[in-house]
């Protein structure tokens, strides 16, 4: 199991889940019912979460009673044996600055609300070990960006030094957004030292299919939306093959995903 990409993604997606979780942990002591691993999830989605664990060949079925199957065996030895990785060390880092507000304009999804963009500088060539800094934030590898969250507020930084901001409900709200990222950086820096890498915020199925249009259009040659948001959590396509969502009705619920889609 695992051997390929679509199985690792599977693997990755079942595991990406606290109940899913709790369950494998649950089955490291051996075989139980379905009756007690409900008691300790609920009997609500437990048939969906067995489900998605049997697909990804971490358990197997038998006689009325649900076990960890040898690659799950496997899996949950080399998970537990993982130690925690060290501090991160800002000690070549250099004290940023945020230059003066350079955009304003209406935001996509709210046209009450603004789009604010602003320059760092210098430029962090630390963005993956800022992570850690802020509550719900999260590092692209592939955009070089780490995308912060708080409240309906999102700011993006960019390793080119721009910062993006989407949610303001004016230029002093901007400014003091882009002061209180200047001052949480700059003091990390200061210390010379980051927090330890945390666990990736994680993202439930149905967080995701709440946004999608829910019509079952068929239009991105899935079975319906509830078959598209798994395969969306699973990486196995993304997020433009939803053709509605292009549609300006539904602009809000693309911004929402979008940013949902980067804690995959």
């Amino acid at each position: 199991m695992a051997g390929n990409p679509n199985e690792t993604k599977l693997v990755n997606f079942a595991m990406a889940n606290d109940t899913r979780r709790k369950i494998i942990n649950f089955l490291a002591n051996g075989y139980r019912n379905t009756g007690e691993i409900g008691e300790i999830i609920g009997k609500t989605t437990l048939d969906f979460h067995l489900k998605v664990l049997q697909q990804a060949g971490l358990i197997e079925f038998e006689e009325g009673t649900v076990k960890l199957s040898e690659y799950g065996k496997m899996f949950l030895k080399n998970k537990t044996g993982q130690n925690e990785e060290k501090t991160a060390d800002f000690s070549q880092a250099k004290p940023v600055e945020i230059a003066e507000i350079r955009q304003l304009s209406p935001c996509i999804a709210d046209s009450s609300r603004l789009r604010v963009s602003a320059n760092m500088i210098p430029p962090l060539g630390i963005l993956k070990l800022l992570e850690p800094l802020f509550p719900r934030s999260n590092y692209s590898d592939g955009k070089d960006s780490l995308i912060i969250q708080k409240g309906e507020i999102i700011t993006t930084i960019y390793g080119s030094g721009k910062v993006s901001i989407r949610m303001i409900k004016n230029e002093d709200e901007a400014k003091e957004v882009l002061e209180s990222l200047k001052t949480i950086i700059n003091e990390a820096i200061a210390k010379g030292v980051a927090p330890a890498p945390r666990e990736k915020i994680r993202v439930d199925l149905m967080d995701i299919y709440k946004y999608l249009p829910q019509t079952n259009c068929l239009k991105c040659s899935e079975q319906g939306c509830y078959s598209f948001a798994i395969k969306l959590m699973s990486r196995q396509l993304t997020l433009d093959r939803c053709v509605l969502l292009k549609e300006p009705k539904y602009a809000n619920n693309q911004e929402h995903l979008q940013i949902l889609t980067a804690y995959i």
